[in-house]
């Protein structure tokens, strides 16, 4: 197994959207970030704009391209809204990139400084499947609000319990998810933690398979998914047509208490996933005793699971944008550290209602 290149966390996760300040408005409003800093042709970028927004140790950036005829401009013109960048926290941007590069990442920069009058930061960037990219961000003296070059842009939001990032999940086209779990570990020095097969992850009609990699110590998870054979279109071969290429499919939010916090989404608007009642009609018998309220976990579509070190209680939103690709999960972790088995099967087949309104399955 390869040496770790010092991965510490998840800094940030960036998306590349139509319309950016529109886009803060929604993580804002909707689900309670405060807006922090702005970055865009006022501070020297001429070809796109960001805006910056945090809530516990959650970042998100969303950045809309101002030019057609930019890279930028072509990835959004290919995938639609879509997570462009995944950025970890790393000791040295130095030796992590050069280490990568030494086992194959391709390059999109190499590391520099990025400063202002607030302290520095150092960053190099390196590709992984499809058009996602990562950041490595070496934090060095930075003071400052965001990262240097930002201008403070505070406006707070009402807040919904959100703590972090608990793990990004991506979708890869079929037979591809070895080569780029292998990849993870290899470059990176993650390691596996787990893996489902397509008996573990189908219904009647759809299945995939995953495999979950990770930093050692946990702090960062990335499922990767790809599509198996089955009577229909399975919801990653649905992802890979209307997204064109492999991305990410959903990030996960960790909240400490899921009931406050889909209790508030809900009531700001954010669309979840339907789940049928009968869901709960043996989920008790399956989970047994948990610490929140069963009625408020009926009423709020709220998913169980449980293994050997506790339970999970986790719901999905509805995708972001009208291309049923990017969507979020809300999760809240009483012990449990895996990603809700037991529950494969009810989500799947919510999915696939989903997908048949579409004219997808």
């Amino acid at each position: 197994m390869s040496r770790e290149v010092g991965v510490e966390g998840f800094h940030h996760v960036e998306f590349l959207v139509g319309n950016a300040r529109r886009a803060a408005w929604w993580w804002q409003r909707a689900m309670g970030f405060d807006l922090v800093a702005y970055a865009g042709p006022e501070t020297g970028l001429d070809d796109r704009a960001s805006y910056a927004l945090v809530q516990g140790n959650a970042r998100v950036v969303v950045t809309s391209p101002m030019r057609h005829d930019s890279g930028l401009g072509a990835l959004h013109l290919l995938h639609g809204d879509t997570v462009r960048d995944i950025c970890f926290t790393v000791r040295s941007a130095d030796e992590a990139f050069e280490t990568l590069v030494a086992r194959g990442a391709p390059v999109v920069s190499p590391p520099r400084d990025v400063e202002d009058g607030e302290g520095a930061v150092r960053v190099a960037t390196v590709r992984a499947y499809g058009d996602v990219q990562h950041t490595l961000l070496e934090k060095k003296d930075r003071a400052g609000v965001f990262l240097p070059g930002w201008t403070p842009r505070p406006s707070a939001g009402e807040g919904a319990g959100i703590l972090c990032v608990d793990h990004v999940v991506g979708n890869v086209e079929d037979r591809q998810m070895d080569r780029w779990a292998d990849w993870y570990i290899e470059t990176f020095g993650f390691r596996q933690f787990v893996s489902y097969d397509d008996k573990d992850i189908s219904t009647d009609y759809t299945a995939l398979r995953s495999r979950v990699v990770a930093s050692r110590d946990l702090a960062v998870k990335m499922p990767i998914n790809e599509p198996a054979k089955g009577l229909k279109r399975s919801q990653i071969q649905e992802y890979i047509d209307f997204h064109v290429t492999a991305g990410v499919q959903h990030v996960a939010l960790l909240t400490g208490d899921i009931v406050a916090t889909v209790g508030l989404l809900r009531s700001r608007g954010v669309e979840f996933l339907e789940v049928p009642g009968t869901y709960y009609e043996s989920v008790w018998d399956r989970v047994g005793d948990v610490e929140e309220d069963r009625e408020a976990i009926r009423d709020l579509e709220i998913l169980v699971d449980r293994d050997d070190e506790g339970y999970l209680l986790q719901t999905f939103t509805r995708p972001l944008q009208d291309r049923p690709t990017f969507f979020l999960e809300i999760i809240q972790r009483r012990g449990c550290q895996s990603f809700g088995k037991g529950n494969f099967k009810a989500l799947f087949e919510s999915i696939e209602r989903e997908q048949a309104r579409r004219g997808n399955l």
